[in-house]
């Protein structure tokens, strides 16, 4: 008898913990938010999203999380007014029947799953969060709560998005290729048509337009002058990438970031698949946050403002690959120098000024670099999952520089384009910083940086 007693004592009064919040000790880990960024990542992987997708789904996604957790802390003010098109997004009628963190990361993978294909594909994953919050005891009324809000946010950012002309340029005019000299042309081996030529005329969330920041114009195309610019800049790539070494390997492999390669062996054609480099860096953005042990709320709005800060970078970078509609180092060098020539890494299908990787990766470290502090020591270990060693920096502007050089190691960029394409990042990320006002940085080591 004394054994029953004993044992449903002992039931109750774990029964009586959880009811009294041991549940937030589960859905306010912050690891468990970035955990759930990185189930998109992998779907986004899965299934062939190009980059500047890639960076939209990412954006909506983190959006809705934030909206929520602006809902449950005045101390970051929602976005409503501040980024394009966004009026306004539903308060709970009860906010103490909501957990917050929950209801984010509810928000979020709503957002995302409608944002990604195939359908659902979340949905597994969102049965497994559900299930954490009651196995770790969250109330059914706040359960009940959180799922309700979550569900409103997210309608509501998805009601939203569908503003921003996406649906509309899927059945855009495809790019027209020239025979005109300099112009961009497909590459080998997939010969594939421009990706995403009308990406420019996506509403951008903070730019006034695509081309607010328009660069300076690329170098003019002179292959046959041994003293100019392009002729120089040409022969560059050629020699760094025929006297490559294992570092400068390393470093073109592990910011490569090709969402598709096609790989030809003979007559046998095989696809390989990475993160997008937006999804490298929410990847970074994870690390980071875990680095400097984050809390759930900072490590949310992190990847929020990083995600719109990729997001309109890649809207700036697309407005100027197609207004200078450059050629590849790849087919000049052929043409020019040697018809046998090949990059060390596979040329995407789109011009080449200026560098993508260049501009987002820079846009993005100037956003973490506010959240996380400067002269942060990390170690990047997003491709150890493709048998890429893992890279160390001492700071995410100093990964944002290697990304842009990394590209001429990889023998798909000029070095001007990865240059002047990082001051373009540098100036897109310091006005997603400048127009929004999310994260409070008044307080603590935040407020230096």
């Amino acid at each position: 008898m004394r054994t029953i007693i004993f044992a449903l004592l002992t039931m109750f009064l774990l029964q009586s913990c959880k009811n009294s919040g041991e549940y937030l000790a589960v859905t306010h880990d912050p690891f468990l938010y970035s955990k759930t960024v990185k189930k998109l990542n992998d779907i986004v992987l899965e299934n062939n999203f190009p980059p500047m997708i890639a960076a939209r789904n990412y954006a909506y996604a983190n959006i809705a999380a934030y909206e929520v957790i602006a809902a449950g802390d005045n101390s970051y003010p929602s976005l409503a007014g501040q980024i394009h098109g966004l009026i306004g997004v539903p308060k709970p009628k009860a906010a103490n029947k909501v957990d917050f963190p929950f209801a984010a990361l509810l928000a979020f993978c709503q957002v995302g799953n409608a944002v990604t294909f195939p359908e659902g594909s979340m949905d597994v994953y969102v049965d497994e969060l559900k299930n954490k919050a009651k196995d770790a005891g969250m109330p059914s009324e706040i359960f009940k709560g959180s799922v309700g809000y979550a569900s409103l946010v997210a309608d509501s950012i998805m009601s939203w998005s569908k503003k921003d002309n996406y649906a509309q340029i899927r059945s855009s005019t495809k790019f027209t290729v020239t025979n005109e000299e300099g112009r961009w042309i497909p590459t080998p081996p997939m010969y594939a048509q421009a990706v995403e030529p009308h990406w420019m005329e996506i509403r951008t969330l903070v730019l006034d337009s695509s081309s607010q920041l328009k660069p300076v114009r690329p170098p003019r195309y002179d292959p046959k002058n041994i003293s100019s610019t392009f002729y120089n800049a040409m022969m560059l790539v050629k020699r760094t990438v025929d006297s490559l070494t294992p570092e400068q390997k390393h470093m073109a492999d592990f910011w490569d970031d090709n969402s598709f390669k096609l790989n030809v062996n003979g007559h046998v054609m095989y696809a390989t698949k990475k993160f997008s480099p937006g999804g490298h860096w929410m990847n970074i953005v994870g690390i980071l946050a875990a680095t400097q042990k984050s809390d759930f709320n900072t490590t949310v709005s992190a990847y929020a403002q990083t995600s719109i800060a990729l997001f309109d970078a890649f809207i700036s970078c697309w407005d100027e690959k197609f207004r200078s509609n450059y050629i590849r180092p790849e087919t000049a060098v052929n043409k020019y120098i040697d018809p046998e020539w090949q990059p060390y890494i596979q040329t995407p299908p789109f011009p080449e000024y200026t560098s993508g990787h260049a501009v987002i990766s820079a846009a993005a470290a100037e956003v973490m670099t506010r959240y996380f502090g400067d002269n942060i020591s990390y170690t990047d270990t997003s491709e150890l999952e493709f048998g890429i060693p893992s890279r160390s920096f001492t700071s995410v502007r100093a990964a944002a520089r290697e990304a842009g050089m990394s590209r001429i190691f990889g023998g798909i960029h000029f070095k001007y384009s990865c240059e002047v394409g990082h001051e373009t990042g540098v100036k897109v990320g310091e006005l997603v910083l400048q127009r929004l006002k999310m994260k409070d940085f008044k307080k603590g080591f935040l407020a230096k940086n």
